[in-house]
Order: structure tokens, then sequence, then C-alpha cells
């Protein structure tokens, strides 16, 4: 390898913070549009009459944590949402949900598959909507959106839209009591705000990064993969993914490990929002598919940053050499969240001991189980040279 690869600006790369990349031009906020402040059922019919009229509606829910106490005496912290913002072009409405009990309505636009619900951090918001008997159907979560393109520290609404508008968000009411009534004109403007400006960095998103921002559309519908390996990209798996490989072996499932192989192949080609993909590549390293790093390797290039680090972190917890070099490439990548994760990457490539794999537990037809450890020998690899310089610069 060359002086002038990516190793020789290694001594610098612990004081390169935050994004590196470009950005495209900036765009202009749209005019403020009406505003409506919803505390009556007959208002919020008229408001969903409206809003099912768009194709997509930007949301945001405040809400804030009500502390209770259970029969066995736990106190534990409860979301209470309190406000319901959905902004649509020109319009935004903003639902009183303490007063308004009865937010079935809303069904007809969060559970629509045909309208797009925009959030910036949808986890959250999701929750406490659905407590309410909102399950939203169709949406895009922006923040993850953002993450995927610019990394985790600069996905946040605020740094979004001075990067997308040069626009400074005041979150200074952000932690205030929004349960209480009358909300002064301030914090009802400041509610509907931010779902007037989630829709607003959604179309700049479309327009400058469509491809990944469609990556991230969550529709509802399900991916063609093997039921075994499905639970782990919900993220809601109760077992060990060495013990769901043998109770899909004990179910028929699976026949031996050459057919694991193949399932987590067969999920790569089809899985492609970020997070289940992220999922999957962790799966595939903690029962160490070493069968699969050419796959994982070209991922080193996918357009998402965490594809990008999720495959390195992957390559590197399996000892897979012949991915060093791809690896090394990654720690001059735009996103600093790929950065740090090639760095980890190369610190377990480099190590003097490689990583031992997982044991993979095996059922005999007595019931009884056995686990197997398949050795990785260290790579004959000469180390005397730019592996050994790297390492020295990676460990200091």
């Amino acid at each position: 390898m060359s002086d002038n690869s990516p190793l020789t600006d290694l001594e610098n790369l612990e004081n390169l913070h935050g994004y590196l990349g470009p950005t495209p031009p900036q765009g202009r906020l749209p005019q403020r549009g009406e505003r409506f402040w919803v505390d009556r059922p007959a208002q919020l019919v008229n408001a969903v009459n409206l809003l099912k009229q768009s194709g997509v509606v930007a949301v945001d829910a405040e809400f804030t944590q009500v502390r209770a106490r259970t029969q066995s005496e736990v106190v534990s912290n409860i979301p209470r949402l309190a406000l319901l913002q959905l902004a649509i072009e020109n319009h935004c409405f903003v639902v009183d949900a303490l007063r308004v009990q009865d937010l079935s309505p809303l069904i007809e636009v969060l559970g629509n598959p045909a309208i797009a619900v925009l959030l910036h951090g949808a986890g959250a918001d999701m929750r406490v909507m659905a407590e309410r008997g909102l399950q939203v159907a169709h949406y895009y979560d922006l923040e993850a959106t953002c993450r995927s393109i610019f990394g985790q520290h600069e996905s946040s609404l605020a740094a979004m839209l001075q990067r997308a508008f040069g626009y400074h968000l005041d979150k200074s009411l952000q932690r205030t009591d929004w349960t209480r009534r009358p909300l002064p004109p301030a914090m009802v403007a400041y509610a509907a705000r931010d779902a007037e400006v989630t829709l607003a960095l959604y179309h700049w998103l479309d327009t400058n990064y469509h491809a990944i921002l469609q990556l991230h559309e969550a529709n509802g519908k399900s991916d063609a993969v093997a039921s075994w390996i499905e639970p782990f990209l919900r993220g809601n798996s109760t077992l060990s993914p060495e013990m769901a490989v043998t109770e899909a072996k004990a179910q028929g499932l699976i026949h031996n490990r050459s057919q694991v192989t193949a399932d987590c192949r067969a999920a790569l080609a089809v899985v492609q929002h970020p997070m289940r993909r992220n999922r999957l590549l962790r799966l595939i390293a903690d029962l160490s598919l070493t069968q699969l790093a050419s796959d994982l390797i070209r991922l080193l290039q996918a357009p998402t940053s965490d594809e990008r680090a999720a495959s390195a972190r992957a390559l590197g917890r399996m000892s897979v050499q012949a991915a060093i070099e791809p690896i090394t490439e990654l720690l001059t990548d735009p996103v600093l969240d790929v950065r740090k994760a090639a760095q980890t990457a190369l610190r377990n490539l480099l190590a003097k001991e490689p990583r031992q794999s997982r044991a993979v537990s095996e059922r005999a037809m007595d019931g009884t189980r056995s686990w197997v450890v398949e050795d990785k020998q260290p790579s004959n690899d000469d180390d005397s040279g730019w592996k050994s310089r790297l390492r020295s610069i990676i460990d200091a």
C-alpha cells in the first residue's frame, strides 16, 4: 500500500468530527400557512376531512410523563399525549388531545395506507399515539433518514433545519408543561411549527436524497425472509441467534448450516429498510457466517451510513482478513459513525488473537444438545508492513 493511501492521515483521525461530505444547496422554508386550534369533536372531523385529501401529512406530538403507581407499588412514568400537530400544505391543525378524548376520526388519516405520515423520530410519537388507539399504517422517519445520510449526531430536527434551510430552530419550550390550559399562543405556535418544518424537510430530502428516503418507507409490508429470521429483523426475538437456529432445526425449518447461510443470503437480497438490514448484519455476525463475507464487503460501499458502519462492524467481529483494505478506506468516510465503526473493526481485525466464533448448539435426536465452536486460524499475512503500522496508529 502506497504512502499516499488513507493510512497516512490516520494520525489526525481523532480530530475529524461530524459530517465531512458535501451538502446540497439550502432551500427556502415556505411561508407559514393557516393554523387551527382543535378542541371540539366537530372541529376534529372538519380537520380530518381536509387532511385526508393530502398524500403526505407531517405529524408531531407533545406529551408529558405521568407518574403512576401499580397495585404492586411499582412507580412508573407513563407518557400522556397532550397535543397532536398535523401539517399539510398551507394548513396546520393543533389538536388538544386532553380535551378531545375521542381521537378515532384521525384513523382515517394515520391508519390510511394511501397517506404517508412524516415523523422526525418516530418511536416515541408512535408509542404515545398508540396509547390513544392511533396506529400509523404508512410512514417515513425523517430522523432515521437524516442519520443514514449525515450520521447520528447530525440528524436532529434542529441540525437538519440549519443544514437544509439555514434556519435556527428554537427548542426553549421543548420541556415545558404541555398539560397546562389554556396554552399561551406562543406555545401553540411553537407546537405547530415543528410539524410545519417537518413537512418542509421532507420535501428537501425528497428533492436531494430521494433514493435514501425511499429506503426508509415503512408501509407494513413484510419482507420475504425465513420465518426464523423475521423476529431478529423486528428486534423482538426472545431467543439468542444460536437458540433460534436450534429451534428452527427442531421444527424442521432448517436442515443444516448451509441452509442458515442460504436463508441469510436470501434475506440480504430482499431486506431494504436500513434498520432491518442492520439487524440482519448483526445476526450474520452473531452466527459467524463467514461464507457471506463477500456480500458484506460489497455493503461497505452502500449508499447509507447505517449499512456501511454495520457491515464494517460485522466483518470485524467475524475476523474477515480480506476486509482490512476496504474497511481502511472507510477511515475517511464523510460520516463520523462510519469512521468510528471502521476504527473498531480494524482493531478487531488487527488484534493478535483472532475473535473466537460463537458456539452454535446442535440438538441430537434424544433431545441433548452439544455446542461446536469453529476455530479461526490466524492470518498468514505479513505483519511487518502496513498492517503493523496501521495497528500502531489505531492503538495509540
